[in-house]
């Protein structure tokens, strides 16, 4: 039994060329736990197999892609549509699984399918998968499974992953854009020094007129960039890599990072709302899935992504398990705005506190946009101006003897 396990779960890649129905030459590659089956799942594609063969071990970790949360929601929301449509859970990660183009992807589509074939429950085959899917993801859908609504829970669990990978990606884009901006800044700047200021000064070396302070100021900054350059660049890189393994390992480190994070201008703002957005976004969903508000607030916390507000909703959840009310223990932190309070108290007094805590998620999703946007647009010119100082005052440095020598012919 333990063999027969084994060879159906280990799944190998075989490349193939063959004929279509119609004749065409046809090649790719296909996965499955022996060559025979590899043949009858291209069989029951209309493929006529002409040369099969097993991918090298080498070449297969080559080319392994790692699996992105976008193909988890992607997968999700797949699921949930064919469920809704009365397609058999098996039958739909077959579906599934011929569609995907990531194999490390598709070996844990076609390992979830075989536990649930062998009679495990999907949350159970799912937890089986930690990296890919969580504690929430598996809670919610135990929760779909053990109120008969699957189809309905996975279909919301797609939008709540929709929104959240949404929401982190504007984070990403209005952090980035100026990091790369400020890189790019550098480089060029430093290819200038290092190897255009050199140039210039060569031809200035014949010059018998005393060069401007200008041009001498950045002839010498040249000089000490062409010796020091390489053990800057080391220095930077080894400091990054050593705050990024302080904060890692720390954390009295991580909390002051998030801290500071919290205080930057229009940043820190864009993460606040960020983090609203999540809160209310995840303790929605879990809510309206029936699970007990202390629990969700528990689940809550783990997704925070700060560990300032880490710490506020725990404290939440230990206020409503003394007995306050949902908005009453978040006004105790200090941490949320009010219009959320305001939100969750007409929700917990009308009875529909996941509606509510929907609205405020939309509410600060599109706030997040309007400040992302905001701020590229406000960074955009800021930069290029920086820029075309930095870039034009070294241009100007050396074209101002050739400005002087003409001035004096």
């Amino acid at each position: 039994m333990a063999m027969g396990s084994l060879t159906t779960n280990t799944l190998l890649t075989y490349r193939w060329h063959g004929k279509d129905r119609l004749g065409k030459k046809q090649s790719g590659e296909i996965q499955a736990a022996s060559t025979v089956l590899a043949r009858a799942k291209l069989r029951q594609k209309g493929i006529i197999v002409k040369r099969i063969k097993r991918k090298s071990t080498l070449l297969m970790r080559l080319n392994k892609k790692p699996i992105k949360t976008n193909d988890v929601s992607l997968f999700t929301r797949q699921l949930a549509t064919m469920l809704k449509a009365g397609v058999p859970v098996v039958k739909a990660f077959d579906i599934i699984s011929e569609g995907l183009e990531n194999n490390s992807m598709d070996q844990v589509v076609t390992d979830i399918k075989n536990e649930i074939s062998a009679g495990s429950s999907l949350a159970a085959a799912l937890a089986k998968h930690p990296q890919q899917f969580d504690n929430l993801f598996c809670s919610l859908v135990n929760a779909g499974e053990q109120s008969g609504a699957l189809d309905t829970m996975l279909d919301r669990i797609a939008t709540y992953k929709e929104k959240t990978e949404a929401l982190k990606s504007k984070v990403k884009k209005a952090l980035s854009y100026p990091i790369a901006v400020v890189a790019v800044s550098f480089v060029v700047t430093g290819i200038l020094l290092i190897k255009v200021v050199p140039q210039f000064a060569q031809t200035f070396s014949s010059f018998d007129a005393e060069l401007p302070a200008f041009t001498r100021f950045v002839m010498q900054l040249s000089e000490w960039a062409q010796v020091n350059a390489f053990f800057l660049l080391i220095m930077i890189v080894c400091s990054i890599l050593s705050v990024k393994i302080i904060i890692t390992r720390s954390k009295k480190m991580a909390i002051a990072k998030d801290r500071l994070l919290l205080r930057l201008p229009i940043i820190g703002n864009i993460i606040k709302q960020t983090i609203v957005a999540r809160f209310a976004r995840t303790l929605s969903t879990t809510f309206a899935a029936g699970v007990s508000l202390v629990e969700s607030l528990e689940t809550v916390a783990e997704t925070a992504g700060n560990h300032i507000y880490h710490r506020a909703i725990k404290d939440i959840a230990n206020e409503v398990i003394s007995g306050q009310t949902l908005h009453q223990a978040i006004f105790m932190t200090d941490r949320f705005p009010s219009m959320l309070i305001q939100m969750v108290a007409i929700g917990e007094e009308s009875g529909s506190l996941d509606e509510m805590l929907t609205k405020v998620a939309n509410n600060y999703e599109q706030q997040v946009d309007n400040s992302v946007d905001s701020l590229t647009s406000l960074l955009e010119p800021f930069i290029m101006s920086v820029l075309g100082v930095v870039i034009g005052g070294l241009m100007i440095a050396m074209y101002l003897p050739i400005f002087k020598l003409g001035a004096v012919v």
